[in-house]
């Protein structure tokens, strides 16, 4: 099943494993069974630390566990890990051999802590960019913690356990028997999940922390960027993040990243994460900012305030918390987002190239999309809810010239339609009528503008535009004094990624520039 280079490389791989471990294998007489055995017996005969065995009872056929000599791990994958997922085989199979993880000693402490019996059950596709995630994350916490035990079911192979869970999306998290959470989870957000006294901790240990020089608020590439270019400066540097990456983990397709030709959202956050970790930057995650006390004279700390109750101080701040994409808010807008719903043409376009799609929205940002994606995809259908497009008459004429794109007007939108793995169509009302009518398609795009991440900002001096966008003059400072802002929550016309990093840069330069004027 695997070609010689990868077996090449997986063999390179388990030279690091220490410890002798077993595939234990359950099996039936189907095909994926058999696919399953030839895999196995594949990885087996790459090093002479691992054996099979096919004498496994598990209820799920196919499936494998990997366990040590007398120590069952609690990691079992039901069905064939490739795809996506075969990085999650490679990292299970090192881990169980002894291989250390790239985690912290805190982490793998806080891991081994846990004291209760957790059942965690994982469902998956191969072709799921941000099952991965999960999937690691569960493997590592069982490989450490005995009382922990993590399935990792294939969606296809057991399709009837789908089916009766009604499992329409992926990746879907149970834990012992019960929903425990789905979509992209990091390690940390699900620690926090499961271990109730680690928000307070860390709270307590943010709060002993000394004052930074600067502090970015947001992980995302503006604030990222932000972290390393002040870290350069060899000031000390803080970064408080929600989710580090914000909206670009999400994101499926990148291919106007300026170097790069094609990415995915998840390694290049992956990247910036290692990227700012070169650098000597205490990186706090799953932190959101909920207030903001600008420092009481200017050469004063500014204290941000978070939602866990801890404080943070700092001589300068980088606001870059972002943006999200306003949603129309219809049955199957989220259970189908990345997965026909998309929120950026310029990011996702070229992945429908030939397909038909719809666009949702008739000011300029809905137009504008319109037309750039009609010279990508098969057919374009733009849904207004007004009588009238709102965008500019240029842009109208423009569209209107178009032959593959139809207009519809006073339509609303009422549900977004799917099989269950990505769209197939858009349901709308004519408001003129009242009758209902449905479009079949492959795509539908939601441009009705952004809401930028400012509700925090709320009661602050912090000036910021009718829209909620912060204003920023040309070195990317605040109408405070010290305080900086970068990014998607500002008023920069063009919200892309490489944008949101050189703004980004930029705020950390003025901040840099501040202090030493200060």
């Amino acid at each position: 099943m695997l070609d010689d280079n990868l077996k090449q490389q997986l063999k390179a791989y388990l030279e690091k494993v220490t410890q002798p471990f077993e595939l234990l294998a359950s099996l039936d007489d189907g095909a994926k069974s058999q696919e399953l055995a030839e895999l196995l017996e594949e990885i087996s005969g790459l090093s002479d630390k691992i054996t099979l065995s096919t004498d496994g009872t598990d209820a799920r056929k196919p499936s494998f566990a990997i366990n040590r000599p007398g120590e069952d791990t609690g990691v079992v994958f039901a069905g064939i890990p490739l795809g996506h997922e075969f990085t999650s085989l490679v990292l299970a199979l090192l881990q169980v051999g002894g291989h250390p993880p790239k985690v912290s000693d805190e982490t793998l402490e806080q891991i081994k802590s846990l004291d209760a019996d957790m059942e965690f059950e994982t469902y998956f596709s191969l072709s799921c960019q941000n099952c991965p995630d999960v999937v690691q994350a569960l493997n590592l916490m069982a490989i450490y913690n005995p009382r922990i035990r993590h399935v990792a079911i294939d969606g296809a192979v057991h399709k009837q356990e789908v089916d009766e869970r009604e499992i329409m999306s992926v990746p879907n998290v149970y834990l012992n028997g019960e929903p425990f959470d789905q979509g992209r989870m990091s390690l940390e957000q699900i620690l926090a999940k499961v271990d109730t006294g680690a928000a307070e901790r860390e709270a307590q240990k943010m709060n002993e922390k000394a004052a930074f020089d600067t502090l970015m608020i947001g992980g995302g590439p503006a604030g990222a960027a932000a972290a390393i270019y002040a870290a350069r400066k060899g000031i000390s540097t803080g970064l408080a993040a929600e989710r580090f990456g914000g909206q670009v983990a999400d994101t499926l397709g990148i291919e106007n990243f300026i170097s790069v030709s094609k990415t995915e959202g998840p390694k290049l956050v992956t990247a910036m994460e290692e990227h700012v970790k070169d650098y000597d930057v205490d990186i706090m995650n799953l932190q959101r900012a909920v207030k903001l006390t600008p420092a009481e004279n200017e050469g004063g700390l500014h204290e941000v305030t978070f939602e866990s109750g801890a404080t943070l101080k700092s001589k300068t701040l980088v606001l870059a918390t972002g943006a999200r994409w306003r949603e129309i808010n219809v049955p199957g807008e989220s259970e189908y987002r990345n997965k026909g719903v998309a929120y950026c043409p310029h990011c996702d376009g070229p992945l429908f190239k030939g397909k038909h799609v719809a666009v949702i929205g008739g000011g300029n940002s809905g137009v504008e999309a319109a037309i750039d994606l009609a010279g990508i995809v098969g057919h374009v259908t733009l849904i207004e809810f007004m009588g009238e497009m709102r965008a500019d008459a240029v842009l109208q004429e423009k569209l209107e010239s178009l032959p593959n794109v139809d207009i519809l007007l006073s339509a609303q939108t009422t549900e977004i339609t799917g099989d269950g793995s990505r769209v197939n169509g858009l349901t709308y009302k004519d408001r003129n009528t009242d009758e209902t009518h449905h479009v079949e398609l492959e795509g539908v795009f939601v441009q009705i503008g952004l809401v930028p991440n400012t509700e925090w900002l709320k009661g602050s001096p912090v000036e910021m535009s009718a829209h909620g966008e912060i204003i920023t003059d040309d070195k990317g400072m605040t109408s405070v004094p010290g305080i900086f802002a970068a990014g998607d929550v500002t008023t920069v016309p063009y919200k892309q990624i490489v944008i949101a990093m050189g703004e980004g840069a930029n705020a950390a330069l003025g901040a840099f520039d501040f202090i030493i004027r200060n």
